[in-house]
């Protein structure tokens, strides 16, 4: 027996040097780190249990035959991440640059399948060179496989991507399913084609960098919600997103121990909307004032500026924020910032996540650009998104909320629980310069004085119309309230929320417009 138990030692610790010394070392010298190391430093000490550490693959093409690596590059298996049951697959670089061949992909379909099976939170660190040339059609299946999977457990349990290298060609739709990727400035990068194919299909010259790094896909395509500064970093932010989240759709998020006082009012949220209602702020000052102390924890950053989302908490209570950014387009909505808000609001209604949102929005994004492109399409995903969430739904407005732009960001019309306005708000069908315009403008053009005519108006439009109590007297809004009350009423509110059932009607599922 000892004999035997020893020979499974050394089986063992040959898979877990993957490609060998030297290829571990090539890793390190790129600033990465291993598969394994990876897992290691992701999951809570000691709780990792791998799957299929002994499987190769079957391949006898190419040379291949003499080419088998216990483990066929990438690790599989379950640990905890705070305590709480996560899967986890890592690609290793080091086993054929990590690409994907039949076995490799078996092995990530069964630890997605087992993370189905017991609902919990499947997490993906990519580092591949993409299909595995030598397996030919049957490394295209295995993508296929996963991507299958991947739709299934969308919205079922929450997948994370942690892109640690490549990432190209089909490999990047997998991660595309899943609900957030996180990527590694230099070191991290996406695209269907590189930029060899690239210059000789269409003849422009790009670098990895500008085509598919963590940055260009953080700020202009939207593919990747972070760009860290290390893997350290990435790994990091991966646990505390987790945080907030239930292991599955049928569980409701966890609830920490608050550290907050629930009737904590500051003050200074009096000061942070400025009387000129054209004066930009930063709505996160109101949000990070709100909810408790420190836990605002920002998703997507640094795309569509224009609206911010993140998780936040409510006296220990996970939330989803979801606010308009006045000091970037006047916290206008336009096609990118539609379509973040609608993925986000969709996640969270798809975990259970009740939605704090804060509006100040002036409206649509006007121009050609725009309509041609679709605003019209892609805003519609965010009214979609907000009329089907039945998650608990929490409104306030700052202070403009005009138009369209009114209804569509979690109004009482498309199923507010609670809506309050504080008393800067400005609802209306539009704002007061432009409704004197059209209400008034034979008036403007017999004045004396067209300006001071056109200051008069808008100012007695302001006070008529472009205010709270109108949408308050007509029920629209459950109160107005002093935006220093606003934390102990969400906190109160919140509580009474969370036994909320609402369902929607029997149907396969919707057609968002997509």
């Amino acid at each position: 027996m000892e004999d035997r138990i020893e020979e499974l030692r050394e089986k063992r610790a040959d898979a877990e040097k993957g490609g060998g010394e030297a290829r571990i070392e090539a890793q390190h010298e790129k600033g990465k780190m291993t598969a394994r190391e990876r897992i290691d430093y992701f999951l809570d000490d000691g709780t990792f249990h791998e799957f299929d550490q002994f499987r190769t693959h079957d391949t006898h093409k190419f040379g291949m035959e003499e080419k088998r690596i216990r483990g066929d590059g990438v690790v599989t298996g379950y640990g905890e991440v705070n305590g709480r049951k996560t899967f986890v697959f890592a690609h290793d670089f080091t086993v054929f640059g990590g690409s994907l061949g039949e076995v490799f992909a078996e092995k990530v379909c069964k630890v997605m399948d087992k993370a189905m099976d017991v609902g919990a939170p499947v997490v993906g660190l990519n580092d591949s060179a993409g299909a595995r040339i030598q397996e030919g059609v049957g490394s295209l299946a295995g993508y296929a496989e996963i991507f299958r999977r991947n739709t299934e457990a969308s919205g079922v349990i929450p997948q994370l991507s942690g892109i640690m290298g490549p990432c190209a060609g089909g490999a990047v739709y997998s991660p595309a399913i899943t609900d957030f990727t996180f990527m590694v400035k230099e070191s991290s990068h996406m695209f269907i084609t590189g930029p060899d194919v690239i210059k000789t299909v269409t003849g422009e010259e790009v670098t990895f960098e500008e085509l598919g790094g963590a940055q260009t896909h953080a700020s202009t395509s939207g593919v990747a919600h972070f760009a860290e500064d290390s893997e350290e970093e990435a790994l990091d932010d991966m646990r505390r997103l987790l945080s907030y989240l239930p292991q599955n759709n049928v569980e409701d998020p966890p609830r920490v121990d608050p550290w907050d006082d629930p009737d904590r009012r500051d003050e200074e949220l009096t000061e942070i909307v400025p009387d000129e209602p054209r004066k930009p702020y930063d709505i996160t000052n109101v949000v990070d004032r709100v909810v408790d102390e420190g836990s605002f924890f920002e998703t997507h950053a640094d795309f569509a500026k224009n609206i911010v989302t993140g998780f936040a908490r409510l006296d220990g209570h996970s939330i989803g924020v979801v606010a308009n950014q006045p000091r970037v387009n006047a916290g206008t909505l336009d096609i990118e910032s539609s379509e973040k808000g609608a993925r986000f609001v969709r996640f969270c209604d798809a975990f259970n996540v009740p939605i704090l949102t804060f509006v100040d929005v002036p409206g649509f994004m006007p121009g050609t650009d725009q309509e041609h492109n679709g605003i019209i399409r892609h805003g519609a995903k965010l009214l979609y998104a907000y009329s089907e969430a039945t998650v608990p739904l929490l409104t306030v407005i700052t202070r403009k909320a005009y138009g369209g732009a009114y209804d569509v960001m979690a109004s009482k019309h498309i199923g507010g629980d609670v809506n309050y306005a504080w008393p800067t708000a400005e609802i209306a069908v539009m704002g007061p310069k432009g409704a004197v315009s059209i209400l008034y403008d034979d008036e403007l053009e017999d004045a004396d004085d067209p300006e001071a005519k056109r200051q008069e108006l808008i100012d007695e439009y302001r006070e008529e119309f472009a205010n709270p109590y109108t949408a308050a007297d007509k029920g629209f809004l459950d109160d107005v309230i002093e935006p220093t009350e606003t934390r102990p009423r969400l906190i109160d509110d919140l509580e009474m929320l969370l036994s909320k059932r609402d369902s929607l009607p029997d149907k396969k599922h919707g057609n968002i417009p997509i």
